[in-house]
């Protein structure tokens, strides 16, 4: 029987594509889906069907999926870290270009010269005013990368390779991202500290509740007066009220972010996009693909890589038939599972358990399948969310 994946968006096509139509049905409507693959749309926890068994982000923010519910019901989210990585960084290069040079002043003086037709004089006049948009080189300047992830370690690279400074600040760093990061990036003790050391400051924070206006006024206060703020990251890190009063003191030359807001339109110091950071056909190709790599991997062989809620867990098939038991992270439960396979005399073949925070995940190699009478008595244990085979 063939798997029901729901869109919820627009899905890149080489991301569907690695959905093999022998395997599964794709389709924006379904009563019953097996899995959800969505980008930017609000799902409601109600919206969840009772046969969804993993839901996929095309894209790194989670923050449009009710994670905590689905975590209760045992059901992995996955993102893309890293796949939008090199078009935000893109993003982050034309922002500092921006906050450096009066290219966008510059370009409007210019659109309002139409009615000057000969060249001559054309060229007299911007001879007379390019004075007025003269801006500061990168090279030589300082810049504070907060978060140091897939991002923020490419945003490092590139801005070393401009001959900038790079200060960086991240106390999550993993293992992983502190062996991508270039040596020459020196390590801020503190963010008052790469505040008010850094010329310009690029955010590359989840918006988390620990993060939620962690840029404040006293913050904002520890910039040099000249200095740019740049926010490719989530909007509701940066308190709104701090920065409006941070820009109209001078106390903040320019807020370059991707983020526009009713109270931002209109301040002369503001640079907004659209959200457009990561809006390239490569972005959103490569974010498809991962996630639908993800999901296949999790329907046909229980893997998980990349949830926001589950642990990382990737077991080789050893043949014959598996198991995959999500249950909270509490003592006995693997052993009642296992005592139920051996009562019925089944050999465990293989298996791998892993915990994150509240939630254990296992799976179970083994050379037959157990019967469903069996199974229920599984899922019937005190602390098991949910018991899935997968032939």
């Amino acid at each position: 029987m063939a798997r029901r994946i729901l869109t919820l968006n627009q899905i890149s096509l080489k991301g569907l594509e690695r959905l093999p139509r022998e395997g599964y049905e794709v389709a924006s409507e379904f009563a019953h889906p097996d899995a959800i693959l969505l980008r930017s749309h609000k799902l409601q926890a109600a919206d969840i069907a009772e046969s969804v068994l993993a839901i996929g982000r095309a894209g790194a923010g989670v923050n449009n999926i009710p994670v905590a519910d689905c975590t209760q019901r045992g059901i992995p989210v996955f993102n893309s870290p890293g796949a939008n990585a090199n078009a935000v960084k893109e993003l982050v290069a034309a922002g500092l270009l921006l906050g450096s040079r009066g290219v966008v002043d510059g370009l409007e003086y210019v659109q309002g010269l139409a009615q000057i037709t000969d060249a001559a004089e054309l060229n007299k006049t911007l001879e007379a005013n390019k004075k007025h948009f003269k801006g500061n080189e990168l090279r030589g300047k300082t810049l504070g990368v907060v978060g140091l992830g897939a991002i923020g370690s490419l945003v490092a690279d590139m801005a070393l390779t401009l001959g900038m400074e790079v200060i960086g600040y991240d106390p999550a760093l993993s293992v992983d991202a502190a062996w991508r990061l270039s040596s020459q990036v020196r390590k801020a003790d503190s963010l008052a500290v790469l505040f008010a050391r850094s010329d310009y400051v690029t955010l590359h924070l989840p918006a988390l509740e620990s993060t939620r206006g962690l840029i404040n006024a006293e913050l904002l206060g520890a910039m040099p007066a000249h200095a740019c703020l740049l926010n490719f990251a989530r909007q509701e890190i940066v308190d709104e009220a701090a920065l409006l009063v941070a820009l109209e003191n001078k106390q903040l030359r320019k807020y370059i972010a991707d983020f526009p807001s009713p109270a931002l339109i209109g301040c002369k110091n503001a640079l907004l996009m659209p959200h457009i950071g990561a809006s390239t056909d490569e972005a959103e190709d490569n974010c498809a693909i991962m996630a639908a790599d993800q999901l296949r991997d999790f329907l046909e062989n229980g893997n998980i890589r990349n949830a926001v809620n589950f642990p990382s867990l990737q077991l080789e098939r050893a043949g014959g038939c598996r198991l995959a038991v999500t249950n909270h992270n509490v003592p006995k439960i693997l052993g009642s599972v296992l005592s139920i396979l051996a009562e019925l005399d089944i050999n465990v073949i293989d298996m791998l358990n892993k915990s994150r925070d509240n939630i254990a995940y296992n799976l179970i190699d083994m050379d037959i399948c157990p019967a469903e009478a069996s199974l229920s008595s599984m899922r019937a244990l005190e602390g098991v969310i949910n018991v899935r085979v997968i032939p």
